[in-house]
């Protein structure tokens, strides 16, 4: 029989060791890092550093002031805030009646002076007939002079009557001098004119000028196309010329004023391409545009207190430039509108660096203008015209 050692133990199988996952981990993470680096590296050298951005970007454009030329009480309001308006609409209506009280008077006087200035004209004709006339008279006393003076050598008539003859000769060359005199006096008043550019008429006919454009005045247009706002005037005031009644903003018009950092000009020049998103619409629309300008100072320089930098105390920072860009599409603007001084973001396109970063030619047209106030001395002249043709003698 065989017996059993009781000492006897088996051997334990021992499992192989598992692999860590944290060693995999990190280097998954390496190579991760890695690509992220080398894929920006790659997006920054072919297209990263030829785009400069912002967000520091807002919508900025005309806000043109409707205040009144002339004073007046306010006696209707043509458009409200956010109404849009024509060039020519009216908005502000003032109490005609003293400019129309003036304006009768001035065509009054415009009439009274064209027919005194036609009187003018007549004594120059009267004038030159009575020099004829004196001239004809000095030549029959000259003649009864010297007439009597050959019959007083003989005898035939008294020494005193030959002194009559030369008092009377001497009395008619005095009165054809006065007689010249009067004329050209007269003819000094009108010489080299008609009766429209005599400037007794001239004078008249600024003055109706005035009263007529004081009238017009009374009537407040709207200078452009654009959307009321601002609007603070109310029937019944009294407003003083000067005083902001609202604004008239041409929402077509507006551009952005961009701060760029100083450090981002480098390569900026004017006329490069820019894509604009705004906050209201987010990134689905995009606007198109370019570089107008660059700022010639920066935003502290021109601030109500600008820096010192000169003093000992002071702390460098990046400065920020001021830099407007335009809208190239203006049929963005009509599906998406935008609003003075709404946030937006945008991207300048630094590829084409051909432009200059300074204007090198001065403006050949305004950069905004309206032509509603021409039209109102327009009118002015042909009253005036209308004015002085009454009054001249039929069929002149």
């Amino acid at each position: 029989m065989s017996s059993q050692n009781p000492t006897a133990t088996e051997t334990p199988v021992v499992p192989p060791p598992k692999k860590s996952s944290r060693g995999f981990l990190l280097r998954l993470l390496v190579v991760v890092v890695v690509v992220a680096i080398i894929g920006w590296a790659l997006w920054y050298f072919f297209e990263g550093r030829w785009y400069e951005g912002t967000d520091d970007a807002y919508v900025n454009g005309n806000v043109v002031q409707i205040t009144p030329q002339v004073p007046g009480t306010v006696v209707s309001i043509g458009a409200d805030d956010g109404d849009l308006v024509h060039a020519g609409d009216v908005l502000v209506q003032l109490d005609p009646s003293d400019a129309e009280v003036s304006l009768a008077q001035a065509k009054a006087n415009l009439a009274n002076t064209v027919r005194k200035v036609r009187g003018l004209y007549s004594n120059v004709n009267g004038a030159q007939a009575d020099v004829a006339a004196r001239k004809t008279a000095v030549d029959k006393a000259r003649a009864d002079f010297n007439r009597r003076r050959a019959l007083a050598k003989s005898g035939a008539i008294s020494s005193e009557e030959l002194s009559h003859a030369s008092d009377a000769l001497t009395t008619a060359e005095s009165g054809l001098i006065a007689a010249q005199q009067q004329y050209q006096t007269s003819k000094v008043l009108v010489d080299d004119t008609v009766v429209a550019s005599h400037p007794d008429v001239q004078a008249a006919a600024a003055q109706l000028r005035a009263a007529f454009l004081d009238d017009a005045r009374a009537t407040l247009v709207a200078p452009v196309d654009g959307y009321v706002a601002k609007r603070s005037v109310q029937v019944g005031q009294r407003v003083m010329p000067g005083a902001a009644l609202m604004a008239v903003v041409p929402l077509h018009g507006v551009w952005i004023d961009a701060n760029f950092k100083e450090t981002q000009l480098t390569k900026m020049r004017l006329g490069q391409p820019v894509e604009i998103s705004s906050d209201v619409y987010g990134g689905s629309v995009k606007y198109k545009g370019k570089v107008q300008s660059l700022g010639v100072g920066t935003g502290s320089a021109f601030s109500l207190l600008p820096a010192q930098n000169a003093t000992g105390n002071w702390i460098k920072i990046v400065q920020r430039i001021p830099v407007r860009i335009v809208f190239t599409d203006p049929n963005e603007l009509d599906k998406n509108p935008l609003r003075l001084g709404m946030s937006l973001d945008v991207d300048v396109n630094l590829h084409d660096q051909s432009g200059h970063t300074l204007a090198q030619q001065s403006p050949t047209q305004p950069a905004f203008s309206t032509d509603v106030y021409k039209q109102q001395l327009a009118k002015a002249d042909v009253a005036i015209t209308e004015i002085i043709h009454a009054n001249m003698p039929a069929g002149k």
